[in-house]
């Protein structure tokens, strides 16, 4: 396996499937069954997933609530959907401790770098759930900081799309697909791999990011295996 320790960012909406909202169970189980691929690998795995299927804060305060009280509404919508993932995983025969930058007793533990690590390099699947723990972070950038924070090897960024294109391919079909980007010419070129807040935390830190296309199965250990799958952004 290419990484060792990788710190995998999935969207809320993902687990909509073909659903308005909510969590679709099958969805969900093809997503855990890709994960388990690859912790049968031995690959140290955690996991950050949003909260766009339930409730996202900057919707929400486009909709009239407080931008402070949305961002939590969103934070635990990111515990909801952590859930649904470490019950799946467990099911299916995975290891599980879920972690949180929101303090959600007795749900979840404490989010710390170094109790993710231990957790990690025992076997575990570690889901950080809640965000940064602040308001006005959105979960790109809790997934960047808890990357860096697990010394991960890369932070692989799951979508809907098969890697980072000149132009958003849904909407403009002639666009074209970069295999690999530095920071810098993601940023000259405007490209829209995570937020700026995230973006600039991975590259201070030098954690590269992948962005590739986890609804197709067997995906995610293709890219852990260093196959050319997605867009890898380096410095």
């Amino acid at each position: 396996m290419k990484y060792k320790r990788i710190l995998l960012k999935l969207s809320g909406e993902a687990l909509m499937g073909k659903n308005a909202y909510g969590i679709d169970p099958e969805t969900l189980s093809v997503y855990c069954n890709d994960i388990v691929d690859v912790v049968k690998q031995g690959v140290e795995t955690a996991i950050v997933i949003g909260g766009g299927n339930i409730f996202r804060g900057i919707q929400g305060a486009a909709e009239g609530f407080d931008r402070v009280q949305g961002d939590y509404m969103g934070m635990m919508a990111t515990v909801i959907n952590s859930m649904a993932l470490q019950g799946e995983l467990e099911k299916q025969g995975v290891k599980v401790k879920l972690l949180s930058g929101l303090n959600v007793h007795p749900v979840t533990e404490e989010m710390s770098g170094r109790k993710a690590g231990n957790y990690l390099k025992e076997g575990y699947v570690v889901i950080i759930a809640g965000g940064t723990g602040n308001p006005f972070f959105t979960t790109d950038t809790a997934s960047a900081l808890r990357g860096v924070e697990i010394h991960a090897d890369v932070l692989l960024k799951g979508t809907r799309v098969d890697g980072v294109y000149t132009a958003d391919p849904e909407k403009v079909p002639t666009a074209t697909k970069y295999d690999q980007l530095t920071f810098d010419e993601a940023y000259e070129k405007n490209l829209k791999v995570m937020d700026m807040t995230a973006f600039t935390m991975c590259k201070e830190n030098n954690l590269p990011i992948l962005v590739f296309d986890m609804n197709t199965p067997g995906n995610l250990k293709k890219v852990v295996s260093g196959e050319a799958i997605g867009t890898l952004v380096t410095r």
